[in-house]
C-alpha cells in the first residue's frame, strides 16, 4: 500500500488555496443566507447565495480529494480533548461543507415552486429529483445547519486565534498565505 506524502509545518499552497477560498465563500453565503432572512432587501442576492453554496460543494469535493491524498502537517502536542474537540470540529465542517449546498439544493428543486438556479448566470443547473417533502426537509436543514455552521466557524476562528495569540503556536500561521 502506497503512504501518502507527508506534509513540511505548514499546509501546501493548494490547501491553503482551497481553505481560505471556502472560507471567503462560506463567510459571504453566511452573511446573505442569515441576513437575508433579517434584511428582506438581501433577499436579492439569492441567486449569488446558491451560486456560491454550488462552488462550495464543488471545491469541498476537490479539497476532500486532495486532503485524502495530502497529509496535513502535525498537531503540536495539545491535550487528548483538544486533539479530539479539534478534529471532530474539523470534519464536522468537512460534512457541513456538503450538507449545506445539498440541502439548499433540494430546496431550491421543491417541484411546486422551483426557484431559479444558476451558477452565477453562466449555465441553468439542473434541479435534484426531490419530492416536496424532500424539499421542506432541506429548507428546514439548511436553516437549522447554517446556524450550526455560524457557531462552528466562530469556534474554529477563536480556537485559531488561541493558538496564535495565547498558546503562540504555529497553528495558524501554517495555514495563513505567505507566513513564514
Amino acid at each position: 500500500m502506497a503512504t501518502r506524502p507527508v506534509m513540511g509545518e505548514r499546509y501546501s499552497r493548494v490547501a491553503i488555496a482551497f481553505h481560505w477560498t471556502v472560507a471567503l465563500l462560506v463567510v459571504v453565503n453566511l452573511a446573505s443566507g442569515i441576513g437575508g432572512d433579517a434584511v428582506p432587501a438581501l433577499g436579492a442576492l439569492f441567486p449569488l447565495h446558491k451560486a456560491i453554496g454550488i462552488t462550495v460543494l464543488v471545491l469541498t469535493l476537490g479539497r476532500v480529494l486532495w486532503r485524502l491524498g495530502h497529509r496535513p502537517p502535525a498537531l503540536p502536542p495539545l491535550p487528548a480533548w483538544e486533539r479530539v474537540a479539534a478534529h471532530a470540529t474539523h470534519w464536522t465542517l468537512y460534512a457541513l461543507l456538503i450538507v449545506m449546498p445539498l440541502s439548499g439544493w433540494a430546496m431550491a428543486s421543491n417541484p411546486e415552486r422551483r426557484r431559479p438556479l444558476t451558477w452565477f448566470g453562466a449555465f441553468d443547473i439542473p434541479y435534484l429529483p426531490v419530492s416536496k417533502a424532500a424539499s421542506g426537509v432541506g429548507h428546514e436543514a439548511h436553516e437549522l445547519l447554517g446556524w450550526l455552521m455560524l457557531a462552528l466557524v466562530l469556534l474554529h476562528v477563536a480556537a485559531a486565534l488561541r493558538h496564535h495569540l495565547v498558546l503562540r503556536d504555529r497553528v495558524l500561521a501554517r495555514m495563513l498565505p505567505g507566513a513564514r
